[in-house]
């Protein structure tokens, strides 16, 4: 105890024996920045910052490129900007909510389409590496970009008008309506995909082979498309309805 008593007595002394001998600091700054040789040019801080590398679906094809053609559905087609991904398969619970698959990217909405009829239930994978595979075809057949021909495609196969039941059963008769935005897209990407799984049974091509047919012919506006030829007889079934 006396031991420790004595060092502190000594360590204090010291203490003040030195206070106030330190150097200044502002003193000592010139020499101190003369004598540094430290190279402050590759200091991370001081670089600008690098911008965004581009997000390419499959890794392959530029959503940036993408033009929409039709305004009117553009806040429910997903391409571009927050709805790009490397991967269509975001896990996303879309159908938790009313209209919220727009905000779903429109790759992957097309592959939740794809996957139908029982036995394809719940194989995205599947249904993912069909579409890849589409698009490749897409674009060895057209050389565009096979995103462009995607949304081409929704936009020219979505009806823009149709008719809906007025009345009771006793008196009901059909009454021609503007379709909405959404219930066009969906229309669309369900016409295109039902266009493709028809063709692709009982045949010997393949449903990528298909798929890519049915997106071309309807990017095109071709009546070898199915959704085109669908889209094009409710639009004429309608026009025969007079309106109110």
């Amino acid at each position: 105890k006396q031991w420790y008593q004595r060092r502190v007595a000594i360590t204090a002394g010291k203490m003040s024996d030195d206070w106030g001998n330190e150097p200044d600091a502002t003193e000592t700054w010139g020499e101190n920045a003369a004598d540094d040789n430290n190279d402050w040019s590759n200091n991370v801080a001081d670089e600008p910052e690098s911008e965004a590398t581009d997000i390419f679906v499959f890794g392959k094809w530029n959503p940036g490129e993408v033009q929409m053609k039709d305004i009117s559905l553009t806040d429910y087609v997903g391409v571009k900007d927050k709805y790009a991904v490397y991967l269509p398969h975001t896990s996303g619970r879309y159908s938790k909510k009313r209209f919220r698959k727009a905000q779903c990217p429109i790759v992957e909405r097309v592959i939740c389409s794809m996957m139908m009829h029982g036995r394809n239930n719940g194989k995205k994978l599947l249904t993912m590496r069909i579409l890849k595979h589409a698009f490749e075809i897409i674009h060895l057949m057209t050389g565009e970009n096979p995103l462009q021909v995607l949304v081409d495609a929704i936009v020219n196969s979505g009806p823009r008008e149709d008719s809906t039941r007025i009345g009771r059963a006793g008196t009901a008769r059909r009454q021609a309506v503007d379709v909405s935005p959404m219930r066009r897209v969906n229309q669309a990407i369900w016409l295109l995909c039902t266009g493709a799984r028809e063709a692709a049974f009982r045949n010997v091509k393949t449903i990528a082979e298909c798929l890519a047919d049915e997106l071309v012919n309807a990017a095109k506006g071709s009546s070898n498309s199915y959704a085109i030829k669908k889209e094009k007889s409710t639009d004429c079934d309608s026009a025969l309805i007079p309106l109110l």
